[in-house]
C-alpha cells in the first residue's frame, strides 16, 4: 500500500516539481478541477497590469501596432501550435468554443455538400459535450442535416455513405475517456467523412498531433489546461488542405484580406486568418498568454510527454489508493484504465450523495466538480449514476496532494460528513 512517505519520495524525484512556482495557489487547496479552470499564472496579473496602465493607457489605440496588439491572435496560434502538432501560421486563438465549432463544423459541412451532395448526416457522441451538440442541433437544422448521436463505442460503425461530417471530443468531459485521434480519423476518412475535433479536454493536458493524425479540423478551449483565465479565448485549427477552401459564416471584418482598406465587398484572409471575426479582446489575449508560457516552460523538460508521463503517473496513483482506501463506499470508476484510453482526469460515480460528496471535499479545501448522470446513457445502470469528477494538472498538482485528496474523501465518506444539509444545497454552478 502506498504510503504518505511514498508520495513525498515521488515529489522529490519529480523533474516537473518546480514549475509549481509558476502557479498562484491558495494556501491548504489541492485544486483538482483545472479540467474545468485552470489555475492563476503568478506572471498574469502583472502582464494584464502592463496591458492596461502602459499600453492601454499610454500607448493608447498605437498599441495596435508598437504592442503587437493586431498580430495576439497568430502569435498565440503558434504557441498553442506546439501543444496540438500543428505548424506555424495554421492556428488562431479568437473567440470561444462555441462560435469557433460552429465556424468549422459550417465549413466542414459547406465542403462536404460540394464534394459528395447525397451525405446529409453528422456524427457525434451521446456523451458529446453539450455545446458542440447544441451547436450542431442548430446547423443541421438550418441546412438540412440529421444529428445521429452513438455512443462511444459505436462511432465507427455509424460512419456509413450518407455520414458528411464526424464530429468528436477528444477527450470525453464526463469520463475521461480519450479517443484514438489517428485511428478513428483514418476510418472516417475510409467513409469519405471529414473530422472535426474538440480539444477542450486534451490541448495542454495530452500529446495531440494533429498532422500525424490527418484530422481536417479542431478547435479548443484557453481556459482549462491552458490556464488562460475564466472565459479566456478559444482557438481554432484547419488543415492547411482545407485552409483556403471555403469562407466560414462569421465573416467580419478581422478575417478580411485587408482589414484597413475598409471596402464594402467581403475578401477573406488567406488560411487559418480567415477563421477571425471580430476585434480581438486584447486584455483576455494578454492573460492566455501567460497561460500558454507555463505549458512552453515544460519543453527543457520533455514538454508534452514530460507531462504526460507525469499526468498517468499521478491517475494511476489516484485509482489505486480510492480503490485501497475508500472501497465499500459505493464509488466505481468509469474513467478506463489503459492509459491509452484516459485523459488527464479521473471519474468516479456514485448512485447518492455524489454533489453533497464533492461539496464536502471542497469545503476541506479538495477542489473537484460534480457532473449529474446521464439520464439517456445506455449502459444498462439500474439507477442514475452521478460523477463526481477529478481533474490532474500535472503543472502544479504533485503525489503528496493526491495522497491526501483521497484521505480527505475517505475521511468524508466514513464520517457521514456529506450528509450536512449545507452540502446538499444546489449552487447555480456545479
Amino acid at each position: 500500500m502506498t504510503t504518505l512517505q511514498d508520495c513525498r519520495a515521488l515529489d522529490a524525484q519529480d523533474p516537473l516539481r518546480e514549475l509549481r512556482g509558476l502557479f498562484t495557489l491558495p494556501e491548504g487547496v489541492i485544486y483538482l478541477d483545472g479540467n474545468s479552470l485552470g489555475v492563476l499564472p503568478r506572471a498574469t496579473p502583472g502582464r494584464v497590469a502592463q496591458a492596461i496602465t502602459e499600453e492601454w493607457g499610454r500607448g493608447l489605440i498605437r498599441s495596435w501596432n508598437d504592442a503587437g496588439w493586431f498580430s495576439l491572435p497568430q502569435r498565440l496560434g503558434d504557441k498553442i501550435a506546439q501543444l496540438v502538432g500543428a505548424e506555424p501560421g495554421e492556428v488562431v486563438a479568437t473567440d470561444s468554443t462555441s462560435i469557433n465549432l460552429y465556424k468549422v463544423l459550417s465549413a466542414a459541412l459547406r465542403m462536404a455538400a460540394d464534394r459528395q451532395p447525397g451525405r446529409k448526416r453528422v456524427v457525434s457522441e451521446r456523451s458529446n459535450f453539450p455545446t458542440d451538440l447544441y451547436i450542431a442541433q442548430s446547423l443541421c437544422k438550418e441546412r438540412g442535416y440529421e444529428l445521429q448521436l452513438v455512443d462511444d463505442d459505436r462511432v465507427e460503425q455509424a460512419l456509413g455513405n450518407d455520414v458528411a461530417v464526424l464530429m468528436l471530443t477528444h477527450v470525453n468531459y464526463r469520463t475521461g475517456a480519450m479517443h484514438d485521434m489517428n485511428s478513428v480519423t483514418a476510418a472516417a476518412h475510409r467513409a469519405g467523412v471529414l473530422t472535426v475535433w474538440d480539444l477542450a479536454h486534451s490541448a495542454g493536458a495530452v500529446p495531440v498531433d494533429l498532422h500525424a493524425a490527418d484530422a481536417d479540423f479542431a478547435i479548443g478551449c484557453g481556459y482549462k489546461y491552458l490556464n488562460g483565465g475564466p472565459g479566456a479565448p478559444a482557438f481554432a485549427w484547419v488543415h492547411p488542405r482545407h485552409a483556403d477552401c471555403f469562407e466560414q459564416p462569421l465573416s467580419g471584418w478581422w478575417g478580411h484580406a485587408a482589414p484597413f482598406e475598409f471596402t464594402p465587398e467581403y475578401r477573406p484572409a488567406q488560411g487559418i486568418s480567415r477563421y477571425l471575426c471580430g476585434t480581438q479582446p486584447i486584455l483576455s489575449m494578454a492573460a492566455l498568454e501567460c497561460g500558454l508560457d507555463t505549458l512552453l516552460a515544460t519543453q527543457p523538460m520533455g514538454g508534452m510527454r514530460a507531462l504526460r508521463s507525469k499526468s498517468l503517473a499521478l491517475t494511476d496513483l489516484f485509482i489505486q489508493l480510492v480503490e485501497e482506501r475508500c472501497g465499500g463506499h459505493g464509488l466505481s470508476l468509469v474513467t478506463p484504465r489503459e492509459h491509452g484510453r484516459r485523459g488527464s482526469q479521473v471519474c468516479l460515480t456514485r448512485s447518492e450523495g455524489a454533489y453533497a460528496i464533492v461539496q464536502a471535499l471542497i469545503a476541506r479545501g479538495v477542489i473537484g466538480d460534480f457532473r449529474a448522470g446521464d439520464p439517456s446513457t445506455s449502459s444498462g445502470q439500474p439507477e442514475r449514476q452521478d460523477i463526481l469528477r477529478f481533474g490532474f494538472t500535472p503543472l502544479y498538482i504533485g503525489f503528496e496532494d493526491t495522497w491526501s485528496a483521497v484521505e480527505h474523501l475517505k475521511q468524508v465518506l466514513e464520517t457521514g460528513e456529506w450528509r450536512r444539509p449545507e452540502f446538499n444545497q444546489k449552487h447555480a454552478v456545479t
